[in-house]
């Protein structure tokens, strides 16, 4: 099957939504399907307001339907609410096409920390984008729950997965400290709630992986913290399994695939009870979900390694991609 993919977000982010994409096309290309990817490269870009790292699409109407028929695609998926997956949306809408969309990014919540403008107008824009679509792909049954409530249609289920072979707990230790070390890796902005680890009182090192707009700000603020920067692969690998306990203080992630990354090196999860980390974590024991950082942190300390990576052998990208082509809607 000839499948088309619309996504804002692309190389070279580092996020959850890339790494998903980009773990589930390669289970797809495994499985016989050619898979064309619409993406900013390929277009001109202006950056993100706040937000520089993140390249928004300038395109033409023309330009969309140039591309999505020289493919002819029997399945068009759109993976983000961006100028990319708003043509593309668009494009379908007129033609009577069907498609498929996800609900990956809580934008009501991050435009609400940005810009404090009341969620409700935002859900309003985002039951519009995903009215036409035959399927909403969520990754958590809490979210889907949520959209519920708010009044969306047609949500399905796309869980997510990590790769086992990658993160391992065997992984050469880079990081040596006398005291536990707490990791975070993620994205370094106001609505992932970072200063909540940051300014977690706890004997500890702290290590952060990951950039962002606050980056510099916080290294500043917080000059005792180790500030990484964007690591990937291997090394990335390298430094969950280094760590003690893997701190996930976003309040607003549809998922937290890095949750699933840490586990799969053998390190336990401390985080808020919170859709994400309910669905991840749960009541599996290989995590700590409290309101108290703190309390999460030396519980979590005490969860055997072994457990977090039997845990994450349960998830597989070949599952995953299985679901996603179920829920396609063929054109």
């Amino acid at each position: 099957m000839k499948i088309l993919i619309a996504s804002d977000a692309w190389h070279p982010q580092m996020n959850g939504v890339v790494r998903t994409l980009n773990s589930t096309i390669n289970e797809l290309s495994k499985m016989g399907h050619e898979i064309f990817v619409m993406h900013p490269g390929l277009f001109n870009t202006i950056p993100l307001p706040t937000y520089p790292e993140i390249r928004l699409a300038l395109m033409k109407r023309k330009q969309i339907s140039q591309l999505i028929e020289d493919f002819t695609p029997d399945a068009i998926h759109i993976t983000t609410e961006g100028t990319i997956g708003l043509g593309v949306r668009n494009y379908c809408v007129r033609r009577k096409i069907p498609f498929t969309t996800s609900y990956t990014t809580k934008f009501p919540e991050y435009i609400y920390h940005r810009f404090f403008i009341p969620e409700k107008f935002t859900y309003k824009l985002m039951r519009w984008f995903h009215a036409k679509s035959e399927a909403v792909m969520v990754a958590t049954e809490s979210l889907k729950k949520e959209l519920i409530d708010h009044s969306f249609d047609n949500i399905t289920m796309w869980t997510r997965g990590v790769d086992v072979d990658l993160f391992n707990p065997d992984r050469p230790k880079v990081i040596h400290e006398q005291k536990p070390v707490l990791l975070y890796a993620g994205r370094l902005a106001v609505e992932k709630n970072i200063n909540a680890f940051l300014e977690l009182k706890f004997d500890c090192v702290k290590y952060v992986v990951g950039i962002g707009p606050d980056l510099e700000t916080l290294r500043k603020k917080y000059p005792e913290v180790k500030f990484l920067g964007r690591k990937s692969g291997e090394e990335l690998a390298s430094y969950y399994a280094s760590a003690d306990v893997f701190v996930f203080p976003s309040k607003t992630d549809t998922f937290g695939l890095v949750m699933l990354e840490a586990l799969s090196c053998g390190v336990p999860v401390a985080a808020y009870p919170v859709t994400g980390p309910v669905d991840v974590i749960g009541e599996s024991g290989v995590g700590v979900l409290n309101n108290s950082l703190e309390e999460a942190v030396a519980e979590a300390l005490k969860i055997p390694k072994t457990k977090c990576r039997e845990y994450a052998l349960n998830y597989s990208w070949t599952t995953v991609a299985k679901i996603f082509v179920d829920n396609l809607a063929k054109i």
